[in-house]
């Protein structure tokens, strides 16, 4: 199966749907970190979800989804860019009893954040506590505080695979607010009776099919999607150099080489002495 998003569009109506399925996605994402079955499952729901958000970027950008809070798991942080390139990571506590997977009991007391920072142009950000059972429910109440749009959302997450399913409705231009109302109500309807295991394990047309047979919606071009991250050298680099002199100084005289590992991929650059020294040169240059 290969990592994609499938928007979903009902016609006459003000209602719009996506799926998203991610599987080599979260396989990258989670390789290299040796997070706890549950943690990886809140992850791979966190991803499916940016995937979901990310759909209402009309601009080239990205957007990321960030909670934290006082429990074992003290940050989530998931992002999709507008051209659908994944990452995500979390970090947790150790000697945790992991049995317990709703993110009360993993991230706890918290905040979530939802960031859209487009490649040019200002930052938007909402706040909304975590309030929910389900990182679902959370998104579900960011959309009635932030956005007033009625948006209904199912996540799902097991063995390296992740799927969600979204539904919003839209201010009323095609079809009268008596319409879309009652639309709205019948189709919720339908998706509330989808399980996750077939949200997780059915294609894009089966689910379409078993939910919405009775009114099949239009379907765009589906989008790809697939892990991608920012790390660079460059920006390794730049990170090293925004120390100071001082700091530089004191890896040159002590280890004459650093090692940074980027915390989404894992991938590691290495400056030896020779890449230390010009840096502290350029600094106080």
């Amino acid at each position: 199966m290969q990592d994609h998003k499938q928007r979903f569009l009902f016609p006459d109506s003000d209602i719009r749907g996506e799926l998203v399925q991610v599987e080599s996605s979260i396989t990258r994402i989670i390789e290299g970190h040796n997070y706890p079955l549950a943690v990886q499952g809140l992850i791979g729901e966190a991803v499916a979800a940016v995937a979901l958000l990310a759909s209402t970027l009309k601009f080239k950008g990205r957007l990321a989804l960030q909670a934290q809070g006082k429990g074992p798991v003290s940050l989530l942080l998931a992002e999709c860019t507008n051209e659908g390139e994944l990452r995500a990571l979390a970090r947790h506590s150790d000697g945790q009893d992991w049995s317990q997977g709703d993110i009360q009991t993993l991230i706890g007391d918290g905040n979530m954040v939802i960031t859209i920072t487009p490649d040019q142009g200002k930052q938007y950000q909402g706040i909304v506590p975590l309030a929910g059972d389900s990182l679902a429910q959370c998104l579900e109440a960011y959309f009635r505080q932030s956005e007033q749009l009625p948006t209904r959302l199912w996540l799902a997450s097991g063995n390296n695979r992740a799927a969600g399913l979204l539904l919003q409705r839209l201010p009323n231009q095609l079809a009268s607010s008596d319409a879309n109302a009652q639309m709205w109500e019948h189709l919720e309807a339908l998706a509330g009776t989808l399980k996750m295991e077939e949200l997780l394990n059915l294609d894009d047309q089966t689910i379409l099919h078993r939910l919405f047979h009775d009114t099949p919606p239009q379907l765009p071009e589906a989008q790809a999607l697939q892990f991608g991250c920012t790390c660079s050298r460059d920006r390794n680099r730049n990170a090293l150099i925004s120390l100071g002199s001082n700091e530089l100084q004191m890896l040159l005289d002590e280890d004459g080489e650093v090692t940074l590992t980027c915390d989404f991929c894992r991938n590691q650059e290495r400056f030896d002495a020779v890449d230390l020294a010009e840096m502290i040169k350029e600094v106080v240059s």
